[in-house]
């Protein structure tokens, strides 16, 4: 771990630069960039801090890189703390991962004890974390609230699909996290009984400043991917599908290529489409070379599949290659959000995607694209060969796609959210905010207890104590 003051620490990190928010004005309107202003002035000099476990690779690292910046640039002290870890760590952490994503696989106590729990403990030995608000992201550096060396006020942010999460690890991390104030989740569907904390509903978000979500014209990307296509021998001008992720067993790259081939027996003469599987590894992921190895053995020597893996210029080629795609397919078995969708519809071409986690709400079923089962390939054979052959089809949705996208899922929205939440946990706010998810908790109804000065109560105190914590609680509800 680093801490941005000191830089004494392995993995020091230079927090990044302010960026100039009114660059954001033709992708949200002066109208919605001024309400962020005026919600961030309480929070000038205040200290957020978001704790995570790499750097580069992923969505999350992706999308602290935009954060931290857009929230120096409104004032707020901003920092971004990574944890070290070893491999052992990253390996069990990866199976914390699969296992809350619904995946049944062996886990032993050595592993969470000694792989996990050991490697937690080193880290918040090295540095504390403070700050005014406090983010830990996902389930790698969720026990490090434990530990006493986070202070300020936490929210656990779970960007999984814990929907179907195994009971046996989510009871070991439900501690953990119930010493949080709060927990994000993108859908209400993945928030997990026993929780006695405030729960809320933030969607992850793409930033259109960014190399990758840059919209630039058939020409102009033909340019980027020249170096990339003139490697791969790619043309082109053939028929193109795309699809980018992390390689990752959840990604369902062999699904694609399945329904791929099948969609090639029944294609009109005359037209030749390719398949274009493009992925990252990540420092937290070591899974990922192996399930890459899958992949490249389920395409075969199948000429029309190109696999790439970590391409240089990695943004710009992505966003290039989206933006020249027939389609873009991403059938996920499951996902907590999938931000490589919106990045897709973004770029104005149409999604084919799996009806899991995030997804559908993103991809309108019939209106910017087709929500499919994961693993109904003759379905996702027919559409892609739809997507293919109808032009006039193809143009509408990704019209739809990049409207849908810039209402509902560019970074000044969710960082609206994001303050909003801060100026209710830094108290500048009594109201709950309005994507709050569940009703009055556990620990608010203890801390409401403990906050007084005399006991015991009497009933009409205890009532009047808790309702000033949440306005929507109804008189007679407390007995």
């Amino acid at each position: 771990m680093f801490d941005d003051r000191s830089r004494k620490y392995k993995n020091q990190y230079v927090p990044l630069l302010p960026v100039d928010i009114s660059r954001y004005e033709p992708f949200v309107g002066k109208e919605a960039l001024d309400d962020i202003w005026n919600l961030a002035k309480p929070l000038q000099n205040k200290i957020w801090a978001n704790v995570n476990s790499t750097f580069v690779g992923g969505g999350v690292a992706e999308m602290l890189q935009s954060v931290i910046p857009f929230a120096r640039g409104l004032g707020i002290d901003a920092r971004w703390f990574v944890i070290e870890g070893s491999e052992d760590f990253f390996t069990v952490t990866k199976k914390f991962h699969n296992l809350l994503q619904g995946v049944d696989q062996p886990i032993s106590l050595q592993e969470i004890f000694h792989a996990y729990l050991d490697i937690i403990d080193v880290n918040t030995r090295k540095v504390k974390v403070v700050g005014d608000m406090i983010t830990v992201h996902d389930p790698q550096p969720a026990a490090m609230v434990m530990n006493g060396n986070i202070y300020g006020h936490t929210i656990w942010r779970c960007h999984i699909d814990t929907s179907n999460a195994s009971r046996r690890i989510w009871r070991f991390l439900l501690p953990y996290i119930n010493q949080y104030e709060g927990a994000i989740f993108t859908a209400p569907e993945f928030v997990k009984d026993n929780l006695k904390i405030p729960t809320y509903e933030i969607s992850p978000s793409i930033d259109p400043l960014r190399a990758k979500n840059k919209q630039r014209s058939r020409k102009e990307a033909l340019k980027v991917l020249e170096p990339v296509f003139n490697k791969y021998n790619l043309d082109p001008q053939r028929p193109m599908v795309v699809a980018v992720s992390r390689y990752d067993i959840h990604k369902n790259q062999k699904g694609i290529i399945e329904s791929f081939k099948l969609m090639k027996q029944s294609l009109a003469k005359g037209m030749n489409p390719i398949l274009v599987i493009m992925g990252n590894s990540a420092t937290d992921d070591p899974e990922g070379n192996i399930i890459y190895e899958q992949v490249k053995k389920a395409a075969g020597d199948d000429k029309d599949i190109y696999l790439l893996l970590n391409v240089e210029n990695n943004d710009e080629v992505v966003g290039s290659l989206m933006s020249i795609a027939n389609c873009f397919v991403h059938i996920s078995t499951k996902e907590g959000f999938g931000l490589v969708v919106a990045e897709a519809m973004w770029q104005g071409i149409p999604v084919i995607g799996s009806k899991v986690g995030g997804i559908p709400k993103q991809v309108v079923n019939g209106a910017n694209g087709f929500l499919v089962g994961p693993y109904e390939n003759s379905q996702i054979a027919r559409v892609m060969q739809t997507f293919l052959e109808d032009k006039g089809l193809r143009d509408s949705f990704g019209q739809a796609a990049r409207k849908h996208v810039a209402e509902n899922f560019l970074l000044p929205q969710m960082l609206k959210k994001e303050i909003i939440l801060m100026r209710y946990h830094l108290e500048i706010d009594n109201k709950n905010p309005d994507f709050r998810m569940n009703d009055l908790t556990y620990r608010e109804i203890t801390q409401a207890l403990y906050s007084r000065k005399n006991w015991p109560f009497s009933t009409s105190d205890l009532k009047r104590q808790i309702e000033s914590i949440g306005e929507d609680l109804e008189p007679g509800e407390i007995d």
